[in-house]
């Protein structure tokens, strides 16, 4: 008896040997040192953003986080891909276009995203809101005004602001074939054109930084969009995830009357194969300190637990995320099966 109770033993930790030395083992990832956060340029509130969970995560977890600015999603997606990117502050939209892939979905007859079937959502944050911009004094008051007006597109460097402007276009009845198209690369040379003169009408996220220094130099304002149940039903059809959303008048730079805009949520995201132990201490350190990220930014005001985990998200989540939201309590049935449904696509 007391020599098959030592076999056991010994077969026990022969497996554990075993787990410890399997490369891909959740057990052997060793936790790095620090982490890196890609994320859009400085002014811009991905920026921001990142800069802001960099803060909390270096503050409370076993490693620092430092944030990685790059031209556009665009150009860091491959690298969250390849895992030579940790994480990135991301929106929707963008997301599912590049999860799924052209092959698999396209918006306004186009999907020009690299494909990384790789990204996993770590957590669902803020709503974005945005509209279009002119100039305080333009004559431009609606929507249906921007017809035949010189327009910022393009958006090389940047795909996710082409969307925005098809979709805020979509929503007055319009097209890029109603406007002058001004190209530019990305959306802070956008509002750059706007008050260099060279454009009437951008774009850029509402409470950015680019916003309120373009606000200084010559004033501007945000157009309102129809949020009437047709103009929704236009944008919601032409961009998948986008819905609309009112700001009251004077709650931020540009918004001088009370504004329907477009909106989207923005997600933290990495890799499929980031450690576990990165997944769930950034976690951790977010869903404890939530509330130290609002003084930091105005973006974080609705950046909750609550909003952490929703079955309308356009990618699945890591592993070790769903492990964390499950021992919190956030994690539904329907979360199951929304899970179910995103890896099916990239399985």
């Amino acid at each position: 008896m007391y020599a098959r109770w030592n076999g056991h033993r010994l077969v026990r930790a022969i497996l554990l040997v075993i787990l410890l030395l399997l490369p891909n083992s959740s057990i052997a990832q060793p936790i790095p040192k620090s982490v890196n956060i890609g994320s859009n340029p400085a002014g811009s509130l991905f920026y921001a953003l990142a800069s802001g969970l960099a803060k909390v995560v270096s503050e409370s977890a076993p490693f620092q986080a430092q944030v990685q600015p790059y031209s556009g999603t665009s150009t860091f997606l491959p690298l969250i891909d390849s895992g030579e990117l940790d994480l990135g502050t991301v929106n929707a939209v963008d997301m599912g276009l590049a999860f799924q892939g052209p092959n698999r979905l396209k918006i306004g007859g186009r999907n020009p995203y690299p494909h990384v079937p790789n990204a996993r959502l770590i957590m669902r944050g803020s709503p974005l809101r945005s509209s279009l911009i002119v100039k305080k004094d333009s004559p431009i008051k609606t929507i249906q005004a921007v017809k035949g007006q010189r327009v910022t597109g393009e958006y090389p460097a940047q795909l996710a602001v082409w969307y925005n402007v098809f979709g805020a276009l979509s929503n007055g009845g319009l097209t890029w074939k109603d406007v002058k198209v001004v190209p530019v690369p990305a959306v802070n040379e956008g509002v750059d054109a706007l008050t260099q003169g060279r454009a009437d009408v951008t774009t850029h996220a509402i409470g950015s930084a680019k916003v309120k220094e373009a606000d200084a130099a010559v004033g501007i304002r945000y157009i309102s969009l129809d949020c009437s149940p047709q103009g929704e039903a236009r944008i919601k059809k032409a961009v998948p995830g986008y819905y609309l959303s009112m700001m009251k008048a004077g709650s931020s730079t540009g918004i001088v009357e009370d504004t329907c805009t477009y909106t989207y949520d923005i997600y933290l995201v990495g890799h499929k194969a980031l450690p576990d132990g990165v997944v769930q201490a950034a976690l951790k350190a977010i869903w404890d300190n939530v509330a130290k990220l609002p003084p930091v930014h105005p973006g974080f005001r609705e950046w909750t637990r609550e909003r952490a985990v929703d079955p309308e998200v356009t990618i699945p989540y890591h592993p070790a995320a769903v492990q964390f939201y499950k021992e919190h309590k956030s994690w539904s049935a329907k979360m199951d099966e929304t899970q179910r449904k995103l890896m099916a696509l990239n399985p």
